[in-house]
């Protein structure tokens, strides 16, 4: 099968290519895409050598499915060429994310809408991800009213140029900068810009995409979204309110037999979700379950995820596994 990974020398693209070696997703030829300034550059796949080829070639080489990590205006002018030439691309930016034509999936979750018509496929931000393969399993049973969520964001999240910042920072070196405040020992309550009603455009993709996602446009969504000097993966502290009161037991079994869900949750011995722990792992960590009791029928709950790998990367190459295994590509 011949693939190809648009932006594949980024952040995401490079753990695109680790995650499909590493998943053994049957590539017979990659093909390497990024912008001009890096054509002819070598990647590396499997311990072989492959040249990046600019956007022109790779839809030429007609590959089975093109996995985007190059940014929403790459997307929007692209991704429509390469779904032209019966291409399916599977994009991680924002592009598509909200248009009604275009599905937002999570594999665990909504990969059953998709079909062999689909040459546009959005995978969801990464802090969405996680919280909604560990909240839709239990949606399923009690039927959630109300998600109000707080995230702790890695500074992988912003790219190659946030993680040289925290470290330059944590070093003492004066360098070029992401974020207009320093990022080690602080924590920036902002993550994307705002818009017009206080909120990021970051916390409403969490509020839009996971109705989208879960299917649900009655499911209430309230978010705050902060980065944090670290390098492992994403947390959520969530405050979740059901129709239907429920047994804390049963909340754990029902994560426990989830697909994509670990549960870490053993308060005697100090053990819950940490980064450090999610750190180049697929699963969705889950932990600190406990009741809201100031709130009937509310759970609080602490998720965490490698924001590069289940928040990106993997989600992407699962689709890819689905479409192929139901002879969709």
């Amino acid at each position: 099968m011949k693939v190809a990974v648009v932006g594949a020398t980024g952040l995401v693209g490079t753990k695109m290519l680790q995650v499909l070696a590493e998943r053994n997703f049957p590539v017979t030829e990659l093909l390497p895409v990024a912008s001009e300034k890096s054509i002819g550059k070598e990647v590396e796949f499997k311990g072989k050598g492959y040249k990046v080829v600019g956007m022109k070639d790779a839809i030429a080489a007609k590959p089975a499915v093109a996995i985007f990590s190059a940014g929403g205006g790459t997307s929007l002018e692209w991704a429509p060429k390469f779904a032209e030439a019966g291409i399916t691309v599977i994009d991680n930016s924002s592009a598509w994310r909200m248009d009604p034509t275009k599905p937002l999936v999570v594999p665990e979750i909504n990969a059953d809408i998709l079909t062999k018509n689909e040459k546009i496929i959005a995978n969801p931000n990464c802090s969405t991800i996680q919280m909604v393969v560990a909240l839709n399993p239990l949606h399923k049973k009690y039927n959630i009213k109300r998600i109000v969520v707080s995230t702790y964001q890695s500074v992988t999240g912003t790219g190659v140029k946030a993680v040289s910042q925290l470290m330059n920072e944590r070093n003492g070196v004066v360098g070029e900068r992401a974020y207009k405040y320093p990022i080690d020992l602080n924590v920036i309550p902002q993550i994307d810009v705002f818009l017009e009603n206080g909120y990021t455009k970051e916390e409403m993709k969490m509020v839009n995409e996971t109705k989208k996602i879960m299917r649900d446009d009655a499911i209430r969504v309230t978010s705050t979204t902060v980065r944090i000097p670290v390098v492992g993966g994403h947390s959520e502290a969530v405050n979740v309110e059901f129709s239907k009161d429920f047994d804390l037991i049963e909340v754990k079994n029902i994560l426990q037999q989830s697909p994509g869900v670990v549960v870490v949750d053993d308060i005697s011995n100090q053990r819950y979700p940490m980064p450090m722990d999610a750190h180049e792992k697929d699963d969705v960590f889950v932990g600190r379950l406990r009741r809201d009791e100031s709130h009937p029928n509310t759970l609080n709950m602490w998720i965490v995820s490698d924001n590069l790998r289940k928040g990106a990367a993997t989600n992407a190459v699962q689709i890819a596994e689905y479409l192929l295994g139901k002879g969709l590509l």
